[in-house]
């Protein structure tokens, strides 16, 4: 299929639903990563079409080796190109540090740093060989600067921005682009049980942020307007950091 392509991980809802809405916006076919929720995904998919665009659910674990390089040798096998993949998918499982199970340090850091190297390294293979593409991974306030219960958590993401970074002076001079975002608390389904008024206090904005004001960042990092672009991180938290 000759058409601009996006995959997205975790994109069944929240900030990966509305990166693919705004991907759908500027034309891309989107592949809509899911692990569990079909429900959802199958939604997502319907809203982007709703932009006169087109897409696919793909049903994977990026924490699992053999089902992502399964996923992506299907998906590289059908398209002529793959312009932009988002790496989204991430989970929680809070606790402090001392408190922390080695099942929660695990299930967290194999989600968002393996997954990284899962879904990236095959998708890079594709996009070095064609020459151009732009890689954009989601990292998060808390790898930045930590947070109290989330030591997992912010292990990952900080991981995944040096991961990003590295891999950004490796492919530059191949025509790829890596880039990170990382989101300050955004109205997700992980805000639901933290305490919003308290949180306020901490946000110079003084309001929580919406997940078409993330997606808006990762479009502009995944067109031609970012094409002197990579190796960054991009903070988008209404200046809590």
């Amino acid at each position: 299929m000759n058409q601009k392509v996006a995959i997205v991980t975790g994109a069944s809802r929240g900030i990966g639903r509305a990166i693919s809405l705004e991907l759908a916006r500027s034309g891309y076919f989107i592949v809509i990563n899911y692990q569990n929720n079909i429900h959802a995904a199958e939604k997502t998919l319907e809203m982007v079409r709703e932009y006169n665009s087109d897409g696919e659910c793909v049903q994977f674990d990026v924490s699992s080796a053999e089902q992502t390089r399964i996923a992506i040798e299907n998906i590289t096998s059908r398209f002529d190109n793959i312009d932009i993949l988002v790496n989204n998918a991430g989970i929680t499982s809070d606790d402090l540090f001392l408190m922390m199970s080695e099942n929660s340090w695990d299930s967290v850091v194999n989600t968002t740093l393996k997954g990284f190297y899962n879904v990236t390294r095959p998708v890079l293979q594709h996009m070095v060989v064609q020459k151009h593409g732009a890689i954009v991974s989601m990292a998060s306030v808390a790898g930045i600067m930590g947070n109290r219960g989330q030591a997992n958590y912010a292990a990952a993401k900080a991981g995944l921005i040096g991961a990003s970074r590295s891999v950004a002076y490796e492919v530059a001079r191949l025509g790829v682009r890596v880039n990170v975002v990382a989101p300050g608390l955004i109205d997700t389904d992980m805000m639901r049980d933290l305490p919003v008024k308290n949180i306020k206090t901490l946000i110079p904005m003084a309001r929580i942020g919406k997940p078409e004001e993330v997606a808006k960042v990762v479009r502009f990092l995944c067109s031609d307007d970012a094409s002197y672009v990579t190796g960054q991180v991009i903070s988008v938290n209404g200046g809590m950091f």
